[in-house]
Protein backbone atom coordinates (compact mmCIF):
# COMPACT_ATOMS: atom_id res chain seq x y z
CA UNK A 1 0.00 0.00 0.00
CA UNK A 2 1.56 2.41 1.02
CA UNK A 3 4.50 1.13 -1.20
CA UNK A 4 3.98 0.24 -4.38
CA UNK A 5 1.05 -2.02 -4.92
CA UNK A 6 3.20 -4.35 -7.32
CA UNK A 7 6.17 -4.87 -3.99
CA UNK A 8 5.64 -6.92 -0.81
CA UNK A 9 6.44 -5.04 2.42
CA UNK A 10 10.16 -4.00 2.47
CA UNK A 11 9.72 -3.66 6.35
CA UNK A 12 8.53 -5.52 9.48
CA UNK A 13 5.22 -5.53 10.59
CA UNK A 14 6.56 -3.96 14.44
CA UNK A 15 8.42 -1.15 11.62
CA UNK A 16 5.20 -0.39 9.99
CA UNK A 17 2.88 -0.55 13.11
CA UNK A 18 5.61 2.08 14.60
CA UNK A 19 5.40 3.79 11.63
CA UNK A 20 1.72 4.25 11.35
CA UNK A 21 0.63 5.12 15.01
CA UNK A 22 3.57 7.71 15.03
CA UNK A 23 2.09 9.61 11.89
CA UNK A 24 -1.48 9.04 12.82
CA UNK A 25 -0.53 10.44 16.28
CA UNK A 26 1.11 13.81 14.13
CA UNK A 27 -1.71 14.45 11.84
CA UNK A 28 -4.08 13.98 15.18
CA UNK A 29 -2.15 16.92 16.49
CA UNK A 30 -2.44 19.08 13.75
CA UNK A 31 -6.06 18.67 12.66
CA UNK A 32 -7.85 17.84 16.10
CA UNK A 33 -9.49 21.21 16.39
CA UNK A 34 -11.30 20.61 12.94
CA UNK A 35 -12.43 17.42 14.61
CA UNK A 36 -13.55 19.13 17.54
CA UNK A 37 -15.66 21.87 15.08
CA UNK A 38 -17.01 18.99 13.25
CA UNK A 39 -18.00 17.31 16.85
CA UNK A 40 -20.06 20.88 17.73
CA UNK A 41 -21.32 20.76 14.33
CA UNK A 42 -22.54 17.12 14.52
CA UNK A 43 -24.17 17.24 18.00
CA UNK A 44 -25.73 20.41 17.72
CA UNK A 45 -29.44 19.70 17.38
CA UNK A 46 -32.29 21.89 14.93
CA UNK A 47 -33.15 24.96 17.49
CA UNK A 48 -37.71 24.21 18.51
CA UNK A 49 -39.84 26.99 17.84
CA UNK A 50 -40.87 29.07 20.22
CA UNK A 51 -37.50 27.85 22.43
CA UNK A 52 -35.73 31.24 22.40
CA UNK A 53 -33.10 30.37 20.14
CA UNK A 54 -33.04 31.60 16.90
CA UNK A 55 -30.11 31.23 14.97
CA UNK A 56 -27.51 28.19 16.12
CA UNK A 57 -24.75 28.33 17.87
CA UNK A 58 -22.19 27.06 15.63
CA UNK A 59 -22.17 27.64 12.18
CA UNK A 60 -19.74 26.81 9.70
CA UNK A 61 -16.29 25.33 10.34
CA UNK A 62 -14.07 28.89 10.80
CA UNK A 63 -17.42 30.08 12.92
CA UNK A 64 -17.54 27.25 15.05
CA UNK A 65 -13.70 27.24 15.73
CA UNK A 66 -13.46 30.80 16.30
CA UNK A 67 -16.45 30.27 18.49
CA UNK A 68 -14.95 27.57 20.77
CA UNK A 69 -11.19 29.97 21.21
CA UNK A 70 -13.71 32.85 21.95
CA UNK A 71 -15.85 31.27 24.78
CA UNK A 72 -13.53 28.41 25.91
CA UNK A 73 -9.93 29.45 25.19
CA UNK A 74 -7.71 28.16 22.42
CA UNK A 75 -6.98 25.06 24.68
CA UNK A 76 -10.47 23.58 24.14
CA UNK A 77 -9.53 23.46 20.18
CA UNK A 78 -7.30 20.45 21.73
CA UNK A 79 -9.98 18.77 23.94
CA UNK A 80 -9.73 15.09 23.51
CA UNK A 81 -6.49 15.44 22.50
CA UNK A 82 -5.05 12.50 25.08
CA UNK A 83 -7.77 9.83 24.02
CA UNK A 84 -7.32 10.81 20.39
CA UNK A 85 -3.80 10.45 20.75
CA UNK A 86 -4.36 7.05 22.54
CA UNK A 87 -6.98 6.16 20.02
CA UNK A 88 -4.09 6.85 16.79
CA UNK A 89 -1.39 4.36 18.23
CA UNK A 90 -4.19 1.69 18.59
CA UNK A 91 -6.16 2.11 15.62
CA UNK A 92 -4.41 3.99 13.15
CA UNK A 93 -0.85 1.61 13.82
CA UNK A 94 -3.35 -1.52 13.10
CA UNK A 95 -5.68 -0.72 10.36
CA UNK A 96 -2.14 0.35 9.09
CA UNK A 97 0.22 -1.71 10.19
CA UNK A 98 -2.08 -4.85 9.12
CA UNK A 99 -3.45 -3.31 5.86
CA UNK A 100 -0.56 -5.45 3.37
CA UNK A 101 -0.18 -8.66 5.31
CA UNK A 102 -4.53 -9.11 5.20
CA UNK A 103 -4.48 -7.75 1.42
CA UNK A 104 -1.67 -10.29 0.47
CA UNK A 105 -3.78 -13.10 2.44
CA UNK A 106 -6.86 -12.12 0.39
CA UNK A 107 -4.88 -12.44 -3.07
CA UNK A 108 -3.46 -15.71 -1.84
CA UNK A 109 -0.13 -15.65 -0.13
CA UNK A 110 3.07 -13.89 -1.10
CA UNK A 111 3.62 -15.39 -4.51
CA UNK A 112 0.92 -13.15 -5.77
CA UNK A 113 2.42 -11.12 -8.99
CA UNK A 114 0.76 -8.43 -10.41
CA UNK A 115 -1.19 -4.87 -9.61
CA UNK A 116 -3.76 -6.10 -6.68
CA UNK A 117 -7.46 -5.81 -7.66
CA UNK A 118 -9.67 -2.91 -6.49
CA UNK A 119 -12.05 -5.12 -4.75
CA UNK A 120 -9.18 -6.84 -2.04
CA UNK A 121 -7.70 -3.60 -1.41
CA UNK A 122 -11.25 -2.59 -0.23
CA UNK A 123 -11.98 -5.99 1.26
CA UNK A 124 -8.21 -5.68 3.21
CA UNK A 125 -9.20 -2.21 4.50
CA UNK A 126 -12.72 -3.05 5.35
CA UNK A 127 -11.15 -5.73 7.75
CA UNK A 128 -8.05 -3.89 9.36
CA UNK A 129 -10.73 -0.82 9.84
CA UNK A 130 -13.19 -3.20 11.75
CA UNK A 131 -10.60 -5.02 13.85
CA UNK A 132 -8.63 -2.19 15.17
CA UNK A 133 -11.89 0.37 16.03
CA UNK A 134 -13.12 -3.04 18.27
CA UNK A 135 -9.34 -2.42 20.13
CA UNK A 136 -9.73 1.10 19.88
CA UNK A 137 -13.67 2.26 20.59
CA UNK A 138 -12.64 3.00 24.30
CA UNK A 139 -10.62 5.84 23.29
CA UNK A 140 -12.66 7.15 20.35
CA UNK A 141 -15.40 7.00 23.34
CA UNK A 142 -13.21 9.33 25.76
CA UNK A 143 -12.07 11.51 22.96
CA UNK A 144 -15.89 12.58 21.53
CA UNK A 145 -17.60 12.89 25.31
CA UNK A 146 -14.57 15.14 26.24
CA UNK A 147 -14.83 17.28 22.69
CA UNK A 148 -18.58 17.33 22.96
CA UNK A 149 -18.43 19.17 26.76
CA UNK A 150 -19.04 22.85 26.02
CA UNK A 151 -18.43 26.04 28.42
CA UNK A 152 -19.92 25.35 31.30
CA UNK A 153 -21.90 27.83 34.36
CA UNK A 154 -20.03 29.20 36.56
CA UNK A 155 -19.02 26.97 39.26
CA UNK A 156 -20.64 23.95 37.13
CA UNK A 157 -18.11 20.81 37.49
CA UNK A 158 -16.98 19.71 34.23
CA UNK A 159 -18.24 15.71 33.79
CA UNK A 160 -14.75 14.48 33.48
CA UNK A 161 -11.52 16.02 34.24
CA UNK A 162 -9.16 14.47 31.77
CA UNK A 163 -9.23 11.36 29.73
CA UNK A 164 -8.08 8.87 32.46
CA UNK A 165 -10.97 10.26 35.05
CA UNK A 166 -13.29 9.79 32.14
CA UNK A 167 -12.11 6.24 31.31
CA UNK A 168 -12.86 5.64 34.99
CA UNK A 169 -15.48 7.25 35.72
CA UNK A 170 -17.42 5.73 32.93
CA UNK A 171 -16.57 2.02 34.20
CA UNK A 172 -17.31 3.21 37.97
CA UNK A 173 -21.20 5.00 36.53
CA UNK A 174 -22.03 3.04 33.62
CA UNK A 175 -20.18 -0.32 33.74
CA UNK A 176 -17.47 -1.57 31.05
CA UNK A 177 -19.59 -2.58 28.47
CA UNK A 178 -20.50 1.43 28.42
CA UNK A 179 -16.55 2.10 27.20
CA UNK A 180 -17.70 0.20 23.85
CA UNK A 181 -20.90 2.65 23.32
CA UNK A 182 -21.55 3.22 19.41
CA UNK A 183 -19.38 -0.06 18.55
CA UNK A 184 -21.73 -0.86 16.07
CA UNK A 185 -21.66 2.59 13.75
CA UNK A 186 -18.08 3.00 15.12
CA UNK A 187 -17.35 0.00 12.89
CA UNK A 188 -19.60 0.98 10.44
CA UNK A 189 -17.80 4.12 10.32
CA UNK A 190 -14.35 3.28 10.63
CA UNK A 191 -14.20 0.03 8.26
CA UNK A 192 -16.31 2.52 5.60
CA UNK A 193 -13.55 5.07 6.36
CA UNK A 194 -10.56 2.96 6.09
CA UNK A 195 -11.38 1.48 2.85
CA UNK A 196 -12.34 4.52 1.67
CA UNK A 197 -8.92 6.46 2.88
CA UNK A 198 -6.84 3.08 2.16
CA UNK A 199 -8.31 1.25 -0.99
CA UNK A 200 -8.03 4.95 -2.63
CA UNK A 201 -4.73 6.09 -1.39
CA UNK A 202 -3.46 3.42 -2.83
CA UNK A 203 -5.49 3.04 -6.22
CA UNK A 204 -4.55 6.61 -6.78
CA UNK A 205 -0.75 6.04 -6.14
CA UNK A 206 -0.71 3.24 -8.07
CA UNK A 207 -2.46 5.16 -11.33
CA UNK A 208 -0.28 8.37 -10.56
CA UNK A 209 2.70 6.05 -10.54
CA UNK A 210 1.17 4.78 -14.36
CA UNK A 211 1.56 8.44 -15.81
CA UNK A 212 4.25 9.84 -17.21
CA UNK A 213 6.17 12.66 -14.98
CA UNK A 214 5.11 11.21 -11.69
CA UNK A 215 7.28 9.19 -9.11
CA UNK A 216 7.13 7.85 -5.77
CA UNK A 217 7.31 11.37 -4.73
CA UNK A 218 5.93 13.90 -2.24
CA UNK A 219 3.97 15.35 -4.84
CA UNK A 220 2.18 11.88 -5.35
CA UNK A 221 1.88 11.37 -1.64
CA UNK A 222 -0.02 14.78 -1.91
CA UNK A 223 -2.50 14.02 -4.57
CA UNK A 224 -2.97 10.59 -3.18
CA UNK A 225 -4.36 12.00 0.16
CA UNK A 226 -6.15 14.62 -0.96
CA UNK A 227 -8.26 11.86 -2.83
CA UNK A 228 -8.24 9.54 -0.12
CA UNK A 229 -9.70 12.12 2.31
CA UNK A 230 -12.39 12.90 -0.26
CA UNK A 231 -13.29 9.65 -0.80
CA UNK A 232 -13.72 9.08 3.19
CA UNK A 233 -15.89 11.85 3.68
CA UNK A 234 -18.56 11.29 0.90
CA UNK A 235 -18.67 8.07 2.08
CA UNK A 236 -18.55 7.86 5.67
CA UNK A 237 -20.28 10.86 6.52
CA UNK A 238 -23.63 9.61 7.77
CA UNK A 239 -22.35 6.99 9.70
CA UNK A 240 -20.05 9.83 11.36
CA UNK A 241 -22.68 11.29 12.28
CA UNK A 242 -24.34 8.68 13.87
CA UNK A 243 -22.00 7.88 16.11
CA UNK A 244 -20.81 11.08 16.85
CA UNK A 245 -24.32 11.79 18.26
CA UNK A 246 -24.25 8.06 20.37
CA UNK A 247 -21.03 8.82 22.03
CA UNK A 248 -21.92 12.22 22.67
CA UNK A 249 -25.29 11.87 24.32
CA UNK A 250 -26.91 8.71 25.79
CA UNK A 251 -30.70 9.42 25.11
CA UNK A 252 -30.42 7.22 21.99
CA UNK A 253 -31.08 3.61 22.17
CA UNK A 254 -29.12 1.86 19.15
CA UNK A 255 -28.02 2.56 16.54
CA UNK A 256 -31.19 2.60 14.29
CA UNK A 257 -33.16 5.25 17.05
CA UNK A 258 -30.36 7.17 16.28
CA UNK A 259 -30.48 7.54 12.31
CA UNK A 260 -34.62 7.40 12.75
CA UNK A 261 -34.81 10.17 15.20
CA UNK A 262 -31.87 12.26 13.29
CA UNK A 263 -33.96 11.66 10.22
CA UNK A 264 -37.13 12.43 11.70
CA UNK A 265 -35.67 15.99 13.95
CA UNK A 266 -33.29 17.29 11.68
CA UNK A 267 -33.55 16.18 8.28
CA UNK A 268 -31.66 13.95 5.65
CA UNK A 269 -28.93 16.89 5.26
CA UNK A 270 -27.94 16.65 8.67
CA UNK A 271 -26.28 13.33 8.10
CA UNK A 272 -23.90 15.74 6.16
CA UNK A 273 -23.63 18.15 8.74
CA UNK A 274 -19.79 19.84 9.24
CA UNK A 275 -19.02 18.14 5.61
CA UNK A 276 -16.75 20.90 4.84
CA UNK A 277 -14.87 20.94 8.57
CA UNK A 278 -15.41 17.07 8.27
CA UNK A 279 -13.67 16.98 4.36
CA UNK A 280 -11.09 20.35 6.26
CA UNK A 281 -10.35 17.79 8.85
CA UNK A 282 -10.05 14.29 6.68
CA UNK A 283 -8.27 15.70 3.91
CA UNK A 284 -5.85 17.83 5.77
CA UNK A 285 -5.01 14.52 7.84
CA UNK A 286 -4.61 12.35 5.16
CA UNK A 287 -1.83 14.58 3.73
CA UNK A 288 -0.20 14.86 7.11
CA UNK A 289 -0.29 11.58 7.68
CA UNK A 290 0.34 9.68 4.20
CA UNK A 291 2.97 12.21 3.49
CA UNK A 292 4.40 11.39 6.99
CA UNK A 293 4.02 7.89 6.99
CA UNK A 294 6.08 7.60 3.76
CA UNK A 295 9.15 9.23 5.42
CA UNK A 296 8.57 7.30 8.36
CA UNK A 297 8.83 4.14 6.45
CA UNK A 298 11.91 5.13 4.49
CA UNK A 299 13.45 5.80 7.73
CA UNK A 300 12.42 2.69 9.69
CA UNK A 301 13.89 1.03 6.68
CA UNK A 302 16.69 2.44 6.61
CA UNK A 303 17.20 1.22 10.37
CA UNK A 304 16.11 -2.14 9.65
CA UNK A 305 18.40 -2.83 6.44
CA UNK A 306 21.66 -1.16 8.67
Amino acid sequence: MVADSKSKSDISFAGTFVSSAFSACFAEICTIPLDTAKVRLQLQKKAVAGDGVALPKYRGMLGTVATIAREEGLSALWKGIVPGLHRQCLYGGLRIGLYDPIKTLYCGGSDFVGDVPLTKKILAALTTGALAITVANPTDLVKVRLQAEGKLPPGAPRRYSGALNAYSTIVRQEGVGALWTGIGPNIARNSIINAAELASYDQVKETLLKLPGFSDNVVTHLLSGLGAGFFAVCIGSPVDVVKSRMMGDSAYKSTIDCFLKTLKNDGPLAFYKGFIPNFGRLGSWNVIMFLTLEQAKKFVKSIESS
